[in-house]
């Protein structure tokens, strides 16, 4: 297991990170982009100091938790504690940097078997192996999904730019060469490892666009472009602000411009049938990730509301008590979706999937209420702003994880 000190040196690894049109040399002493380094630290401070956050693998020896593969409706329950309780131990701020990156191995470990019975065996061999690594060398992943996409109305081999979405542009014994760009990927500029996934399904004439793989977040031709994090910037004070000045996560616009990526690295190649079922896949993982991260979130709006109704002296006000109802509610209904999904997952092989109807039934849920959870927190306030805090997790719900 790696130290949070481990973990920070290898971030100075010569990787391009752009921020305010400056490219940054060291991410750890800079002011806005270490906050985030820092929080994801503070997973590798979780998994020492606490052995539910580590599992022993009967191949790998002890690894963390967010590792292990779910065989069953346990193990998927035990991934939803861990992933709930580092959020708590995070302020309320999901630590994505272990999470989301097992999210993908897991549905390209189904989709590898899917493709086993087409005999196309070096596929999950591959994934499993990277697993293996990633486990072993206990790194920090991040899941590039989302690309710019340019024209929504059409296929990606339809946009007047071939570039907008991520695609295959060379290949050879030794392996492929990939271009495109792909938004808003959470912490990739402080992760090891990024994982590139099909945004959509495609069709025959996207196969160039039909791919999976995974490069080292220092390849040469991978840039990052990390988006202003103004809830750092932009506080009055650190001291005002003790939580949203500690745990913040940041984004990128994640460019590869002609990257190598070696065949042993490529999960998914020019293979439009299954690009679908694999973004899929991994949405339904990441969605039970979400109702379990914001699950561990509603507690801290619970806690706020009522430290806001104890401050102004109306805890005992009927409307007030309403209020705080709802967001006990609200946290309470995405806590049961994710506890049904994991008790009525669904098997396949030695493999287990959250329910797929309670997991997209809460975070439909969980995204059609969250604004009523913010206006009861400014009922219950007053009327006043809530704190920073509650609007940077406002802010972070809305630009989702990929």
């Amino acid at each position: 297991m790696r130290t949070p000190e481990d973990y920070l040196n290898g971030l100075n690894d010569g990787r391009n990170v752009f921020y305010k049109g400056k490219r940054i040399n060291n991410i750890v002493e800079h002011d806005a982009l270490k906050v985030p380094a820092l929080h994801a630290a503070h997973l590798y401070e979780l998994k020492l100091a606490d052995p539910t956050f580590r599992y022993s693998d009967p191949e790998l020896g002890e690894i963390s938790g967010f590792f292990r593969v779910p065989t069953d409706s346990e193990t998927l329950w035990y991934r939803s504690r861990i992933i709930q309780e580092s959020t708590r131990s995070g302020g309320g701020v999901f630590n994505i940097i272990q999470a989301i990156g097992s999210d993908a191995i897991f549905a390209l470990l189904l989709i590898g078997r899917e493709l086993l019975t087409e005999g196309k065996e070096e596929f999950l061999k591959r994934v499993k192996k990277y697993r293996d690594e990633v486990a072993t060398k206990d790194l920090a992943l991040a899941v590039a999904q989302t690309d710019v996409k340019g024209d929504r109305s059409k296929r990606p081999h339809e946009q007047s730019d071939p570039d907008l979405y991520v695609r295959v542009v060379g290949e050879s014994s030794d392996g492929i060469v990939v271009r495109g760009a792909k938004a808003h990927t959470t912490q990739a500029a402080v992760a090891d490892e990024i994982i590139f996934i099909p945004s959509r399904a495609m069709s025959e004439q996207d196969a160039d666009y039909s791919i999976a793989f995974a490069v080292p977040a220092n390849s040469n031709g991978l840039k990052m472009i990390v988006r202003p994090i103004m809830e750092i910037e932009g506080l009055p004070s650190k001291d005002d602000a003790p939580n949203a000045s500690r745990h913040v996560e940041l984004e990128t616009l994640t460019i590869l411009d002609d990257v190598f990526v070696p065949w042993e690295r490529v999960f998914l190649y020019r293979d439009h049938r299954e690009a679908g079922a694999l973004a899929n896949l991994f949405a339904l993982y990441h969605r039970f990730t979400a109702l379990s991260y914001r699950t561990a979130m509603a507690d801290m709006y619970i806690g706020l509301s009522k430290l806001a109704a104890r401050y102004n002296g109306v805890e005992d006000a009927p409307h007030v008590r309403d209020d705080i109802v709802d967001i006990v509610m609200y946290r309470e209904v995405m806590y049961m979706a994710a506890r049904t999904a994991a008790v009525d997952c669904v098997k396949v092989g030695d493999m287990a999937i959250p329910n797929p109807i309670y997991t997209n039934v809460g975070k439909l849920y969980s995204n059609s209420h969250f604004h009523d959870v913010v206006r009861d927190l400014i009922d219950v306030a007053g009327g006043s702003c809530p704190p920073c805090q509650v609007l940077w997790i406002s802010r972070t719900q809305r630009l989702g994880a990929t």
